[in-house]
């Protein structure tokens, strides 16, 4: 696989993590999402959240955890109190309703820095991807692996790479941010 493609294939990974981040920050409306980092304690293991239950959206503020056993029930209120995200798990029966509280001004300005912090350390993340892959370029070029030529396509690429996956990353925050600061 040459420099380039590998430059790509780690700056898409880079850019999938700050996806997954963008899910866990709490909007207006109702996200399963947010729950993705919930773990519950259920037969002597640490279980993901949706490994025991389905996630559904009833309401626009409103989550619906329906357990496959609703023996965990209890424990699943246990996680979700626990992950700390400020909601609050109401047992109802077999199910768990969540209701999700609206933001105020400063709760939306607070997830939104939060959410402007997360691409700062994505954008960081693909820089060190580039400075690490021109390295290796110009490595390659003094050990006379490759032309002058190509170590000037090849870091031209890099730089393009890094350029296009730092735009995704803006894009993707303005989005997010302009869904938070939704009322």
């Amino acid at each position: 696989m040459s420099v380039p493609d590998q430059t790509k294939t780690k700056m898409q990974a880079a850019v999938d993590h700050f996806k997954t981040e963008l899910k866990n920050l709490r909007t207006n409306r109702a996200n399963p999402g947010i729950l993705d980092n919930v773990h519950v304690e259920v037969y002597g293991a640490q279980m993901r959240l949706k490994e025991l239950a389905t996630i559904s959206v009833p309401e626009p503020r409103q989550l619906l955890v329906s357990p496959f056993d609703p023996q965990t029930v209890g424990p699943i209120v246990k996680g979700i109190e626990r992950a700390n995200l400020n909601l609050q798990a109401i047992s109802e029966g077999g199910t768990i309703r969540i209701n999700i509280p609206p933001m105020d001004e400063s709760t939306r300005k607070l997830i939104v820095k939060q959410g402007k912090q997360k691409a700062e350390e994505a954008k960081i993340v693909i820089r060190e991807i580039r400075r690490k892959n021109n390295e290796l370029v110009r490595k390659l070029k003094a050990d006379g692996d490759i032309t002058e030529d190509i170590m000037k396509k090849d870091e031209k690429s890099i730089q393009e790479f890094t350029d296009k996956f730092c735009k995704e990353i803006d894009d993707l925050f303005t989005a997010k941010e302009k869904e938070i600061l939704t009322v």
